[in-house]
């Protein structure tokens, strides 16, 4: 398992590359839930940043797959 200091690199460096090449998404990362360990002490969970990193890939490929290649197909 990484370490949280890369997977919150990795989470900055997605989130600007979609804030950068892919405008029309980001403005719809706010709804992108986001749960920091359910326990008492409120500790970020490596486990939950893994989580959120992979719901960030997700919705990127989603978009990338959905969106631009029908964009490139010929009409």
């Amino acid at each position: 398992m990484k370490k949280l200091n890369e997977l919150m690199q990795e989470i900055i460096l997605l989130t600007t590359k979609i804030e950068t090449e892919y405008p029309e998404l980001y403005r719809y990362l706010d709804e992108t839930p986001l749960v920091i360990c359910d326990t008492e002490e409120k500790e970020i969970c490596l486990a939950d940043m893994e989580k959120h990193l992979e719901s960030l890939k997700e919705l990127l490929e989603h978009h990338i797959t959905t969106h631009i290649s029908r964009s490139n197909m010929p009409s």
